[in-house]
C-alpha cells in the first residue's frame, strides 16, 4: 500500500497514541470509487446534492427550489434530504428576486469563501404550517424543525409578494434550525410568521456568525444568538439569549424583557463549510476555536482556521458499509456524509485527532440492532457537524459517545472536540429506544448547537401511555468531562434526567428542556422518594458550574396531577451559579419549585407565565 504524505503523517500519530493498527486486516475490506472530483469540476455529491451557477436561469432555480418545498413542507417524519449549493456569484435581479422556501431536511448554503461571495436578491424563508381546516388555521412553527441556511447574503427583496409578505423576511423556525453565516444587507428578518392566522407560536432556535437587520423575535419562546451583529432587536418570550453578539439588547432589567446578554462567548468554533476556491477546487474551511469573542469571524476578514481540500474527505453515501467508512477514517480521510439515511448497525468511530465528519443536508445515521451509531476517541480537535442521529428498533447504549469513561485525557482547551449542529432523535419517524442519546466523557469538549429530543409525536401511531413504554429514553445528555463548554442545548421529554452535568468547570449559555409529557402515573415519574427528575441537575460533586439563560418547561398531557419538585437541581456551592432561569406551565402538571426548593410553583394557576429566578444563590 502506497500511503499519501499525510496520511502517513495522521497515521504516524495514531501509531505514537499506542492505537494497535493492522493494516493487512484493514486492506481486506473494499473501498468505494471516490466522488471526488480532483480537477476544477463538480464534485460527485449524490443524486440529492444541487450545485447551482450564476448563469443558471433564475426560473429554473426557483422552479427547482420549488418542487422541493412542495414535497418537503409538511414531510415531518420522512427519509428524503436535500442540500442545494450556489457557487458564488448572484442570484436573482430586483425585477425577478429568487424567493427561496425552505422545507424539512433541506439545507441552503453558499459555496464562497465569505458569505458575501454568494448574493441572493430575493428570500429565504420559512412560515408557519397551518395544521387545520384543511390548511388554513392552527398556523404555527413550533413543529418547523430539520434545515439550514448557511454562508451567503440575502438581499431581501419582496417583489410579487402581498402586503403582509413583504415586510421582512420570515424566519419561522423551531428546534434543530440553525441560519449561520448569514448576512442581511436589506430589509428586516422576522423570527415569527405573523402573516398567516394564529396562534402564530415558535419554539426556535440558533444563530451564530452572522450580520443581523431589524429583528422581530416575536413569538418565539426562547432563542439563542451568538457571535453575530444585529440592528436591532425587539419582543420575547420567556428565554432570549445573546452571546458575543454586537448589538446585543441591553438586560438589565430582566425579566421584563427577558433579555440574558453575555459580552464574549468564552469558547467557540464556527462550524465547518465547503467552499469553491479562485481554480473552481472544493474544499472545507475548518474554523479556529476562539476564546473570549464577540462578533462575526469574515467581516474583517477570512475566517482564521485551516483549509483541508475535499480530496481529502471520504465522500460517502448511504449504501456505503461502515466498515469501508471506518477504513478510510483509519488512513488518514476526513469524512462527508452526502444526504441520506444511513443504517448504522456497528459503530462509525472517529479515532485520530482533528478528523472532521461533515453532514450535508442533514445527513442521518440511525441505530440498527442496538448499535453506538457515532463513537468519537479521546482525542483533541475533532469536529462533527451537520449529522442527525436517530435510535432504532433495539436499544442503543449511547447514541453519540465522545470518549471512553476513565479514558486517556488527551484533549486540549485551544483545540475542543466540537459538536455543530448535531441533533439526536429517539421516536419520531419509527419507534426508537435508547439508553443516553449524547454521552461527554472527554475533556475540552464544545457542544455548539444541539437538540436531543425524545419524541413527543410521531408517524408510530401510539397514544401517549403507549409511547411511555415503547419509545425510551432515559437520559439526554450526560456530561462527564471537565471544561465542557455548550453553546445552545435543547434536550426534550426523556424519562430520567433530561441532562446531568457531572463534569467540572463546564459552560452552558442557553439551555431549554420541556419535561416528558407521558408519564402515566405519578408512580412512573419518581427519583426514589422525590417527586420527577428536575430538567437539568449539576452532580453533587461539582465544585465549578456556570449556566446562563435557561428554562425548564412542564405539559404533563397524559396526566396534569404529575409534580416534579424542582425544574434546576444543583449543589449548594459557591461556584456554582445559575443567571437568568425560569420554570413555565403550558397548561398541565406542575414544576413545585424552579431551583432547590427556590421559585414556583409553575403550575395551572399561572399558565404561560414563566416563574424566574434571576439568580442562583441569590446575588446580594
Amino acid at each position: 500500500m502506497i500511503l499519501a504524505g499525510s496520511t502517513k503523517r495522521r497515521l504516524g500519530r495514531v501509531l505514537t497514541l499506542g492505537l494497535v493498527v493492522t493494516l493487512t486486516a484493514a486492506t481486506t475490506a473494499t473501498a468505494a470509487p471516490s466522488t471526488q472530483s480532483h480537477g476544477g469540476g463538480t464534485p460527485n455529491l449524490g443524486t440529492n446534492v444541487t450545485v447551482f451557477d450564476p448563469s443558471t436561469p433564475v426560473a429554473q432555480i426557483q422552479a427547482t427550489l420549488d418542487a422541493t418545498y412542495a414535497k418537503q413542507v409538511d414531510n415531518e417524519m420522512g427519509t428524503e434530504r436535500y442540500a442545494y449549493l450556489f457557487k458564488p456569484g448572484t442570484y436573482g435581479t430586483a425585477t425577478q428576486p429568487l424567493q427561496i422556501k425552505v422545507g424539512y431536511y433541506t439545507e441552503i448554503t453558499g459555496l464562497g469563501a465569505a458569505p458575501t461571495d454568494v448574493v441572493i436578491n430575493g428570500k429565504v424563508e420559512v412560515y408557519n404550517r397551518c395544521l387545520a381546516d384543511g390548511g388554513t388555521s392552527n398556523c404555527l412553527a413550533l413543529v418547523n424543525f430539520w434545515r439550514t441556511i448557511s454562508n451567503l447574503t440575502v438581499n431581501v427583496n419582496a417583489t410579487g409578494q402581498d402586503g403582509c409578505r413583504s415586510t421582512a423576511n420570515f424566519w419561522a423556525v423551531s428546534q434543530a434550525v440553525s441560519m449561520r453565516r448569514v448576512n442581511f444587507t436589506n430589509g428586516g428578518l422576522s423570527l415569527m410568521d405573523y402573516c398567516t392566522a394564529g396562534p402564530q407560536y415558535a419554539s426556535g432556535g440558533f444563530i451564530a456568525d452572522s450580520k443581523l437587520p431589524a429583528t422581530t423575535n416575536g413569538s418565539q419562546q426562547q432563542w439563542l444568538t451568538r457571535n453575530s451583529e444585529v440592528a436591532s432587536w425587539s419582543n420575547g418570550v420567556w428565554n432570549q439569549v445573546f452571546s458575543g453578539v454586537v448589538g446585543a439588547p441591553d438586560d438589565s432589567a430582566f425579566p421584563d424583557p427577558p433579555y440574558t446578554t453575555v459580552a464574549k462567548t468564552p469558547v467557540s468554533r464556527e462550524k465547518p463549510y465547503l467552499f469553491v476556491d479562485a481554480k473552481g477546487k472544493y474544499n472545507v474551511r475548518v474554523p479556529a476555536a476562539k476564546q473570549n469573542t464577540s462578533g462575526t469571524t469574515w467581516t474583517a476578514g477570512t475566517t482564521a482556521g485551516r483549509t483541508i481540500p475535499l480530496s481529502d474527505f471520504y465522500v460517502a453515501k448511504p449504501t456505503d458499509s461502515v466498515r469501508d467508512i471506518n477504513f478510510q477514517l483509519l488512513i488518514g480521510k476526513n469524512l462527508l456524509l452526502t444526504p441520506g439515511v444511513y443504517d448504522i448497525a456497528r459503530s462509525i468511530e472517529v479515532r485520530l485527532p482533528n478528523t472532521v465528519v461533515l453532514g450535508l443536508g442533514h445527513a442521518t445515521l440511525t441505530a440498527v440492532n442496538g448499535a453506538i451509531p457515532l463513537d468519537v476517541a479521546d482525542v483533541p480537535g475533532v469536529v462533527v457537524a451537520g449529522v442527525t442521529v436517530d435510535a432504532g428498533l433495539k436499544e442503543s447504549p449511547v447514541l453519540l459517545r465522545v470518549g471512553k469513561k476513565n479514558g486517556w485525557d488527551w484533549s486540549t482547551p485551544s483545540n475542543p472536540t466540537t459538536l455543530s449542529d448535531v441533533y439526536f432523535r429517539v421516536g419520531g419517524p419509527h419507534v426508537g429506544k435508547v439508553d443516553t442519546a449524547l454521552e461527554v466523557n472527554s475533556n475540552d469538549v464544545l457542544i455548539d448547537h444541539t437538540w436531543v429530543w425524545r419524541a413527543d409525536h410521531g408517524v408510530e401511531g401510539f397514544t401517549d401511555t403507549q409511547r411511555w413504554n415503547t419509545n425510551t429514553g432515559r437520559q439526554g445528555a450526560v456530561i462527564n468531562g471537565d471544561r465542557v463548554t455548550a453553546t445552545g442545548l435543547f434536550v426534550e421529554h426523556f424519562q430520567k434526567y433530561n441532562t446531568t452535568w457531572n463534569g467540572d468547570k463546564g459552560t452552558t449559555i442557553l439551555y431549554q428542556n420541556e419535561l416528558p409529557y407521558d408519564p402515566p402515573t405519578q408512580a412512573d415519574w419518581m427519583n426514589g422518594g422525590v417527586e420527577g427528575y428536575a430538567g437539568y441537575k449539576v452532580g453533587a460533586k461539582v465544585k465549578t458550574h456556570s449556566l446562563f439563560g435557561a428554562g425548564v418547561y412542564v405539559f404533563n398531557q397524559n396526566n396534569p396531577t404529575i409534580h416534579t419538585e424542582n425544574g434546576f437541581e444543583v449543589p449548594n456551592t459557591p461556584g456554582v451559579k445559575l443567571h437568568h432561569i425560569m420554570t413555565v406551565n403550558l397548561s398541565a402538571g406542575i414544576v413545585d419549585h424552579v431551583v432547590n426548593g427556590v421559585g414556583g410553583p409553575a403550575d395551572t394557576t399561572n399558565t404561560g407565565v414563566p416563574v424566574y429566578v434571576k439568580d442562583y444563590p441569590a446575588v446580594p
